[in-house]
């Protein structure tokens, strides 16, 4: 804990303004957008103004000390902030996002007895933390074992140095006279014999000393290896597949703080165990001594080379992916992040990243380390960037803010595969050294699949493409294969995942709601989810774009791209099921999301399903159901009383051996006294212009929301309130009011409803109409005074005569 904080943020003011620093609403600013320099300032400025209250309220003598310490924190918090206000935001969420982690792992660690009671991601951390202690102890122990070679090395050099002078002043003896040159010889030969005895003892000793501290060095590289593998291979791997599925809606893949942790550690014990084999390499050249040293050393400094090596290159990382559909000519952003980069000192001299789109086959060419430099598949403004370091929050990153991609360079694809099939990928690219130009490191990191399109009505196909290759590629592929069938409940999972992150809502798709869909991929008529339980679905039965003309869709004109487009489609439908579903979420998240949470829209339910359950229910009973002809459109089926009553004689009309279903009368099936009607359906145009809750308010003959839910119980708390009688200059507002079929008509000889509904296709025409409230009454009775709604205008999706036909109020 105490690591948090220091000279960037002292853990006093933490602990005198705990509640008001909590309080504040730190995750709300953008860190990334300038704009927001001036909240952060805001917060910077609050921060000060209650530190320095703080202050003044100290008093007496033990409030003394604390009051100019207070005062002191408040003047270095402004002087360090001032210029750069947003740092101080990011050094807040960092401390109060890493005390939260700290308490959840404490928490869980006191729950219950024991390891038992933590989840998997805790025993995780705590196996990692084990190892780091085992990997501390470990090199602090071979430290202190060459301490202890090196002191007993330079005592032997010492006495090999003595060594030396005794066999001087032999040679000198020569000089003496006999006896005194006999007796002085004896002594120092007598020393000579005892001091080479301890030289040569000692020389196996040093030899044994450091093919040990080699065999330790060699154990303690592999608890790195292993550690390391454990870190990049699987809790970074599955970072970046939580990152990968955020990108269809799944959880946030959380912070990087824990893991630049975790690698910052490995790098501070690569580096000290690489600082050792290099002394030991010192102390051989220094003193050589026969053996192997040389080959073990030489070995040793390639392999800690190899282990630093690939922790850099592997924490070179993306943090904020570029968007992965992306359109030309449109402003993006993307940023990289180096996770050692702050253990390593690399932000001395901080390096420039550049940034290159390039397609599926150079990426391959990438991995394979195959030459593709200065390759690229398109030009990218603003594609280079200076790492930055933040001293608060120890992180080395690339912010690019501004990129646009200004031309891309497709590959000649003549097969079937199309425009919006066709993935590129983000590369990011740096030169640096550490260790003053000891090692030079040229880093490459490549973002998720990128499918470029030139049109926004090619963003629907594209993000199926995006959606099937973050769903289902696996770890370490070829880029960019993915399978091209999966089983149905994985997809499941998947349109389950994306259409609870559009609603923002934990209500997601039922199993009544994946059969219906079943039901629509597989044109299958089984309620049974067991059916589809082991089916699979191909990615042509989801959404397989087919180009008409290769050479039009190559050229990507400024024309709609789905002119050369050949969709193989749902039967007798011109989309695809992933169209039909992408438009249902279109719809929803634009116009119906409070609905949906609300539980007021059953959607997923066929026409013949909703006759089914309406037809035991009350009159005006209605429900809520998407659409099966129309991407994007949501009909409103209810229950009313069948203007064909029994024993009415349909003029010119022979009905024998006729199937009363489908189009028949009003579009639906013929059932006793009674018929389930299905309103035209609504797209996002129609509820641009009046909302869905205005219109079933307008339509007065909706009474209960199945099974039997007073309508205004749940759609009044958003209808829109009444403008006010009167206006400035003596002028009445109007209003637009939704007009829908009179269930009283009667069936004319064709099977129509003759005056005031008509079926066409299964579903009567809603009419929007203009009127002033003061002039109708809520439910006349039909008579000549009736007063009369004005036609106004169709609704979008519906196409009437331009006529100004007078109708009675419903």
């Amino acid at each position: 804990m105490q690591a948090l904080y220091g000279q960037h943020f002292p853990i006093e003011v933490r602990h005198y303004l705990a509640q008001w620093i909590e309080c504040q609403l730190w995750d709300s600013v953008e860190l990334d957008n300038p704009a927001e320099e001036a909240k952060a300032k805001h917060l910077l400025e609050n921060l000060v103004a209650e530190l320095q209250k703080k202050a003044q309220l100290q008093g007496g003598e033990d409030g003394f000390l604390l009051k100019i310490k207070l005062g002191h924190y408040a003047n270095q918090l402004k002087s360090t902030y001032d210029r750069c206000p947003l740092e101080l935001v990011r050094c807040i969420k960092h401390i109060l996002h890493s005390e939260q982690r700290l308490v959840q792992e404490a928490t869980n660690a006191s729950c219950g007895s024991g390891v038992q009671a933590m989840d998997s991601l805790s025993q995780r951390h705590q196996q990692i933390n084990q190892s780091f202690e085992e990997l501390r102890l470990a090199t602090q122990e071979t430290e202190n074992e060459l301490r202890k070679l090196q002191h007993s090395q330079e005592y032997f050099i010492i006495q090999y140095q003595e060594n030396l002078r005794i066999q001087a002043q032999l040679s000198s003896l020569s000089s003496l006279p006999q006896a005194e040159r006999t007796q002085r010889e004896t002594a120092l030969q007598s020393k000579r014999t005892t001091v080479e005895a301890w030289l040569t003892r000692e020389a196996s000793t040093l030899q044994k000393y450091r093919l040990d501290l080699s065999e330790q060095h060699q154990k303690t590289l592999a608890l790195l290896r292993k550690q390391q593998t454990l870190i990049l291979d699987e809790e970074l791997i599955q970072w970046k597949r939580r990152q990968q599925q955020a990108g269809n809606g799944g959880p946030h893949e959380g912070g990087l703080d824990v893991l630049q942790s975790w690698c910052e550690k490995l790098a501070d014990l690569i580096w000290q165990n690489r600082q050792q084999i290099r002394r030991c390499e010192h102390l051989t050249q220094q003193l050589p001594l026969p053996g192997p040293m040389e080959e073990l050393l030489s070995k040793l400094n390639a392999d800690i080379t190899d282990i630093i090596s690939a922790l850099v290159t592997s924490t070179f990382i993306i943090e904020k992916q570029p968007p992965q559909v992306l359109k030309t000519q449109t402003k993006f952003a993307a940023t990289v992040r180096l996770l050692v980069g702050g253990k390593l000192n690399v932000h001395m001299n901080p390096p420039q990243v550049k940034a290159v789109i390039v397609s599926e086959q150079q990426a391959k060419a990438l991995l394979k380390n195959e030459s593709t430099h200065s390759e690229s598949s398109g030009d990218i403004l603003n594609n280079n960037c200076v790492m930055e370091y933040q001293q608060a929050t120890g992180t080395l990153s690339a912010h690019f803010r501004n990129m646009s991609l200004k031309r891309i360079k497709r590959s000649d694809r003549r097969g079937a595969e199309s425009v919006t099939e066709e993935k590129f990928t983000v590369l990011f690219e740096s030169q640096f050294s550490v260790g003053g130009n000891e090692l030079v490191f040229h880093v490459k990191t490549l973002s998720l699949p990128v499918v470029v399109i030139v049109h926004g009505s090619q963003d629907n196909n594209a993000t199926a493409t995006v959606l099937w290759d973050n769903a289902f590629s696996e770890p370490g592929r070829v880029p960019f294969s993915v399978p091209d069938k999966v089983l149905w409940p994985q997809l499941c999972d998947t349109l389950d995942m994306k259409y609870k992150a559009e609603m923002h809502s934990g209500r997601g798709l039922s199993e009544d709601n994946m059969v219906f869909l079943a039901q629509k991929a597989f044109t299958s008529s089984s309620n049974n989810p067991e059916d589809s339980r082991n089916m699979t679905i191909t990615w042509a039965q989801f959404n397989r774009v087919r180009p008409l003309l290769p050479q039009l869709n190559h050229r990507m004109s400024g024309t709609r791209w789905s002119a050369s487009q050949k969709n193989e489609s749902l039967p007798g439908r011109n989309f695809t099921f992933w169209q039909w579903f992408d438009g249902v979420v279109e719809l929803m998240k634009k116009h119906l999301k409070p609905h949906w949470n609300d539980g007021a829209i059953l959607g997923f339910v066929n026409k013949q399903q909703a006759q089914d359950m309406l037809m035991s229910k009350p009159n005006g009973t209605f429900l809520l159901r998407f659409s099966d002809s129309e991407i994007g459109g949501i009909t409103i089926a209810w229950v009313a009383e069948n203007p064909n009553k029994t024993g009415t004689t349909l003029t010119g009309t022979t009905l024998t051996g006729t199937t009363l279903t489908g189009t028949t009368l009003t579009g639906t099936t013929l059932t006793g006294e009674r018929l389930v009607w299905n309103l035209l359906p609504y797209t996002t145009k129609d509820f641009s212009i009046r909302s869905l809750a205005d219109r079933i308010s307008d339509l007065n003959h909706l009474l209960f929301l199945y099974p039997d839910r007073p309508k205004d119980e749940v759609f009044a708390k958003y209808y829109t309130p009444l403008l006010c009688k009167y206006r400035p200059l003596g002028y009445l507002a109007s209003a637009n009011r939704i007009s829908g079929p009179h269930v009283g008509a009667r069936a004319d000889s064709t099977g129509g409803v003759t005056g005031r509904a008509k079926a066409v296709d299964g579903y009567v025409k809603p009419q929007i109409k203009q009127v002033v409230p003061e002039f109708t009454t809520p439910n006349p009775e039909p008579s000549g005074g009736t007063p009369t709604f004005m036609d106004h205008a169709a609704s979008p999706s519906v196409s009437l005569p331009n006529n100004f036909a007078v109708f009675p109020s419903m």
